[in-house]
């Protein structure tokens, strides 16, 4: 037995619900075109490009420095920084934590610095639904102004090994 052609007539148009849903399907399609240029320049949860070339080491070194001249306070053995307003905060990610804890200012404008020091990491900050990729040798920069008080987790939306689930960190904002 070898494959034969269908029959002639065995096309046969949509009609009825059948046509509906693929005219409703192609309707989301569009919505869904329009709405990702508007997000892109009115939704504020893009990020604006900014990356530099580092190597992991230094870059470590810079966030050991940041640690060491702006620590406030140390919870779990993590330290807790305070950059100054406008100024830059640096968070490096690495199996299987955030390091170190940010507490920031409501209302206050931060460049937000992320590096890798191993693998890619996904870097999502809870409940605002900002994504990030945070990759080895790249210092990514953010500029965030938080809106709201609260302490917000940040988890690792990408996974990076067995010690995933435990990949969690927490920007702290006060008044």
């Amino acid at each position: 037995m070898g494959i034969q052609a269908p029959p002639a007539d065995w096309f046969k148009a949509p009609s009825g619900t059948e046509r509906a849903w693929i005219g409703l399907a192609l309707l989301w399609c569009i919505v869904l075109t329009l709405a990702m240029p508007y997000w892109h320049f009115k939704g504020k949860q893009n990020s604006t490009g900014e990356a530099y070339a580092v190597e992991p080491a230094k870059f470590g070194a810079r966030v050991q420095s940041f640690v060491a001249s702006n620590k406030v306070d140390e919870k779990g053995g993590i330290p807790v920084v305070e950059p100054a307003p406008g100024g830059d905060a640096y968070v490096q990610a690495q199996m299987w934590t955030w390091y170190p804890i940010l507490k920031l200012r409501k209302g206050q404008t931060y460049r937000l610095h992320l590096s890798a020091m191993d693998i890619q990491h996904g870097f999502s900050l809870l409940p605002i639904n900002m994504n990030f990729q945070v990759l080895p040798g790249y210092d990514h920069v953010l500029t965030i102004t938080p809106t709201m008080t609260g302490e917000f987790p940040i988890i690792c939306n990408e996974f990076c090994g067995i010690g995933h689930h435990q990949m969690t960190g927490k920007i702290i904002v006060t008044e």
